[in-house]
């Protein structure tokens, strides 16, 4: 159902010509979704354990798959963790390509690199560029070592009343939208 990139990781453009054959794959296969991660990349595991993260943050900026994504209409491309610390260009991105998809999982640590933001900011922007249709809920639980992140759930869906999120939207937000894109 997904194919999942890490450009940062694997240190590659996501415009690289060897990619169009993964782009094709996914065009020819409806409920396909490329992930892509862009941004700060943190592999929390490797740092409990002392290992380096040698990930290349030049392959990070979501504006590289603007190109991607326009040739690739039929193409859903979901953005994790808001863009992970490239907020503005993932709000670029979704105002342009309106296959592009994000989603909020992750403790958001990157919110620090942008002062004065807070997540439930975060919310309202995105959900003014990309609409409730085209966002994704998640919490970035793994099985290990942190498992189910409640914490993160119960801030978000916090959030979305906050922000005055009705219940239809809510409900797209936090499963339908996916459902949808896999189907």
């Amino acid at each position: 159902k997904g194919i999942c990139l890490f450009p940062a990781m694997h240190r590659f453009s996501v415009q690289e010509e060897r990619l169009r054959a993964i782009y094709e794959l996914a065009a020819g296969r409806p409920g396909t979704v490329v992930f892509v991660h862009m941004g700060v990349l943190t592999v929390g595991v490797r740092k409990r354990l002392g290992l380096p993260s040698h990930f290349d943050l030049r392959f990070s900026n979501p504006i590289d798959l603007h190109r991607v994504a326009l040739e690739y209409p039929g193409v859903n491309f979901v953005l994790p963790h808001f863009g992970a610390g490239f907020f503005r260009e993932a709000l670029m991105l979704g105002d342009l390509c309106p296959n592009v998809y994000v989603d909020s999982s992750s403790t958001n640590a990157w919110i620090r690199y942008t002062p004065g933001l807070d997540l439930k900011q975060v919310w309202a922007r995105t959900l003014e560029i990309y609409g409730p249709e085209r966002v994704l809920f998640g919490t970035d639980s793994s099985y290990f070592p942190r498992g189910w992140n409640a914490e993160i759930f119960q801030t978000q869906v916090r959030i979305l009343e906050e922000l005055g999120v009705g219940e239809n939207a809510a409900r797209a937000i936090l499963g339908e939208n996916l459902g949808r894109l896999t189907t």
